[in-house]
């Protein structure tokens, strides 16, 4: 398992109190309709540039620039990282929200970093998992989004997987399922 830390559900909804932010998407999502494909498309995409547009806060910047050149520090190479998303409503026994959010891979440098953690932020408003949320009663406000940045490692030598404690079609508990693939595994 790839070295790594995570920034918050916590941080994501700081973005949201941003001044304006939570009304503006509220006045956005609340207008969409999820059977127009041109209005959820639209609507999409403005919600998801307000995110991405919303400046970070120094705080949040500096503790994510701290964590990330700590993570850096305990290796003698550069590294490049993993930005993955991990919404809170993922792997419900009756929903899975999995992978309807956006992840980056071979993620290298401060700036590139940062941009990634706001576009898997905003990722949280593709048409996919607003129509989502939207067909399985979620409120878009009370599902939040965590990032998890691991170190890259290089499964173009070898292979990369996935580890569930439970089985993710049926929910069940009492099982781990691994997943893996040679190479980066993209699918």
């Amino acid at each position: 398992v790839p070295d790594g830390f995570a920034i918050t559900a916590m941080a994501y909804r700081s973005l949201l109190d941003n001044p304006g932010v939570r009304e503006k998407l509220h006045a956005l999502l609340d207008i969409t309709d999820s059977n127009d494909a041109q209005s959820l498309s639209l609507h999409a995409q403005q919600a998801r540039d307000l995110i991405y547009n919303t400046e970070l806060s120094p705080l949040l910047r500096d503790e994510i620039l701290g964590a990330f050149h700590e993570l850096q520090s305990r290796y003698s190479q550069p590294i490049s990282v993993a930005i993955r998303s991990s919404a809170t409503a993922e792997d419900l026994p009756t929903a899975s929200l999995a992978v309807q959010d956006d992840s980056d891979v071979n993620v290298s440098g401060d700036e590139a970093g940062l941009d990634a953690c706001k576009r898997c932020f905003a990722s949280l408003f593709t048409e996919r998992a607003i129509q989502y949320r939207i067909n399985n009663g979620f409120d878009h406000f009370k599902v939040a989004l965590s990032i998890g940045v691991m170190k890259m490692v290089r499964s173009d030598k070898a292979a990369s997987g996935v580890m569930f404690t439970l089985d993710t079609d049926s929910g069940f508990r009492d099982v781990v399922f691994v997943t893996g693939v040679y190479g980066l595994g993209e699918t």
